[in-house]
């Protein structure tokens, strides 16, 4: 898997309180944000990151796919950690509405709520925020599926959880 580069990291005065890096969480393409902050409360594991240059789109905000991207992610591993295994899960459904937009140098969190865990299926939503400013609200169902581990890996990693 990728490591975060280095020249995308924020300063730590740039990151808020009480929030970790992230090191190894999701595969490939969730690790291609770059580098990606979390940190606990009562209701969920917040997802953040520092908005940069790579995020944007044309028009100067962040791109739609990074921000689903994110919100896809932070739902997929909060339902993860809720399950309480380290079973697989899919997504099954992801709406996204896209509310506000961000910025460079914004300090965008995810935060998930799970409304419902059922035996094969879990249903769950998210908010995309910068401060009280609403960017993007999701909503996703997931599946869980019994599959192998992929080629060359032994077990899976340790918390945080593989995305969804």
């Amino acid at each position: 898997m990728p490591e975060a580069d280095t020249a995308d990291m924020p300063a730590p005065e740039q990151v808020p309180a009480g929030y970790q890096l992230v090191e190894r969480a999701g595969g490939p393409w969730f690790q291609g944000l770059g580098p990606m902050y979390s940190r606990r409360t009562e209701a969920c594991i917040v997802l953040a990151l520092r908005v940069a240059e790579r995020h944007m789109n044309i028009q100067g905000v962040a791109h739609g796919g990074m921000l689903t991207t994110l919100a896809d992610n932070a739902l997929g591993m909060n339902v993860a950690l809720a399950r309480k295994i380290r079973g697989a899960q899919v997504t099954v459904s992801l709406t996204a509405d896209f509310l506000s937009s961000a910025a460079i140098g914004d300090w965008l969190e995810a935060h998930t709520e799970i409304t419902r865990l059922g035996q094969r299926m879990a249903f769950a939503s998210c908010l995309l925020m910068v401060g009280d400013k609403v960017v993007l609200r999701s909503s996703a169902v997931f599946a869980f599926v019994d599959r192998p581990l992929p080629p060359g890996l032994t077990k899976l990693p340790d918390l945080p959880l593989a995305d969804g």
